[in-house]
């Protein structure tokens, strides 16, 4: 006979009887774990971001010698069967394992073992994570394995492997973590709008504890070749690939592409600060719009971007003048990067020029979904370390591009508030605006 379940019902929403509104509870980042192409390991990612280091390097995945592109951010010395056995990578693709690192690093640095949790415990702990690609790496092989008449060798996890969704799964089994399992994918604004997300279903009451954040793991042979016939990723410094990611340059022609993985735990503030969690940051405020232009073109006149940033500071209540730092989305490409800028004059007016701001796409290249989660990452690190990092590659300046883009060089600075833009495919725009750690100690 079945045993009954026991039912924990959800924390309810707040409402205040005196004007209807409701009741937002306080979201802060208690855990950070990094897996990046210029170090493994949050502290390793942000020494190196902060020092200027580059991540690209030679494609070693795979020959690219046929493509006009032959250069990635790949993560060198990540040993994936550290954290699944063969016979498990063998059902998943290569960002199962980035994640699984990365999430591993995010609970032990939030001070939660999962395996110690009850069974209420972990029915209050979900997944919410952003990808654009999933598992391509997977998905070509059991394709390549079907066009070569090797159907015996194909796997038989060759649908359930090959959906977004399993990347939110794998982890939720991982960890036996039994509250929602949900990907968002959303092109590059993938994992802005996954943290977004668990953003909201925290503070609105929804839930209490969350693993938030991106990964991709992108670099094949299909989705360079894409890439390629669509002219967006470098191929004119296959010889020198560290210098060929160069956000607002006006040599730039085109991004790196990247893989990674940036993920987050999000708690509700008291709920933290009962257990003794340390406090990396605060989310303060979060929006997403749309230009509703093209399917891969920007809308050049940047006004959604631009609304969707001023609607984020608008979300936490929060004043233009008061940002004291800006993450841009900063690919290196020629119209994305000048469409920013723009939309950043836009929303800023005289004052986008006072406001530093720097891509780290330059050191670690474009992790496509992930990259949101990327910037915010190394946003709430840099206001954690008092320190900005530099955009580096920034070598020739471009008249539309003539921001404050920290040059070659960071700036040690106290920063209260810093907002984190992107931009994706579909002209989707979505921002997140972060506050210091400190902040979030406060009544």
């Amino acid at each position: 006979m079945m045993a009954e379940i026991k039912l924990f019902p959800a924390p309810r929403v707040k409402m205040n009887r005196d004007n209807g509104k409701v009741s937002r509870r306080r979201v802060v980042v208690s855990g950070l774990g990094i897996v990046s192409p210029n170090g493994i390991g949050a502290e390793a990612f942000w020494q190196a971001t902060r020092s200027g280091v580059s991540g690209v390097s030679t494609i070693s995945l795979f020959d690219p010698t046929a493509l006009p592109c032959r250069i990635a951010g790949e993560i060198s010395g990540f040993r994936p069967e550290d954290y699944l056995a063969p016979k498990e990578l063998r059902r998943v693709g290569r960002a199962v394992p980035l994640a699984i690192a990365a999430t591993k690093e995010a609970l032990h640095t939030a001070r939660v073992d999962a395996d110690a949790m009850s069974l209420e415990e972990k029915r209050s702990w979900g997944v919410i994570l952003g990808s654009g690609g999933g598992t391509p790496d997977f998905i070509e092989e059991q394709y390549r394995l079907y066009f070569s008449d090797q159907l015996r060798k194909a796997s038989a996890y060759n649908i359930s492997s090959s959906t977004i969704g399993t990347l939110s799964s794998e982890i939720s089994l991982y960890f036996d973590l039994k509250g929602p399992s949900h990907i968002i994918s959303t092109g590059c604004t993938s994992s802005t709008d996954a943290i977004g997300y668990a953003f909201n279903l925290i503070r609105f009451g929804l839930a209490d504890h969350l693993v938030t954040g991106g990964v991709d793991a992108t670099i094949t042979p299909g989705i360079m070749h894409g890439f390629s016939i669509m002219r967006v990723v470098s191929a004119s410094r296959n010889e020198e690939p560290q210098r060929a990611s160069r956000p607002f340059d006006r040599l730039r022609d085109g991004f790196v592409l990247s893989e990674g993985a940036w993920i987050l735990v999000l708690e509700e503030r008291e709920r933290a600060l009962s257990r003794g969690a340390r406090i990396f940051a605060e989310l303060l405020g979060y929006a997403s719009t749309c230009d509703a232009y093209h399917t891969v073109r920007l809308d050049p006149s940047g006004e959604e971007p631009a609304r969707a940033m001023s609607l984020a500071l608008q979300d936490g209540g929060l004043a233009k003048e008061e940002v004291g730092y800006l993450a841009p989305h900063g690919t290196s490409t020629i119209l994305n990067d000048k469409t920013e800028s723009q939309a950043i004059k836009l929303c800023f007016g005289r004052r986008a020029y006072e406001i530093p701001m720097s891509s780290i796409k330059s050191m670690i290249g474009h992790p496509q979904g992930a990259s949101g989660a990327a910037g915010v990452a190394a946003t709430i690190l840099a206001l954690k370390d008092g320190f900005l990092p530099p955009t580096i590659n920034y070598e020739e300046p471009d008249p539309e591009c003539d921001l404050n883009y920290l040059p070659n060089q960071g700036l040690a600075r106290e920063v209260e508030i810093a907002l984190c833009n992107c931009i994706g495919f579909g002209s989707k725009n979505s921002a997140l605006v972060v506050g210091r750690g400190e902040r979030a100690l406060s009544p």
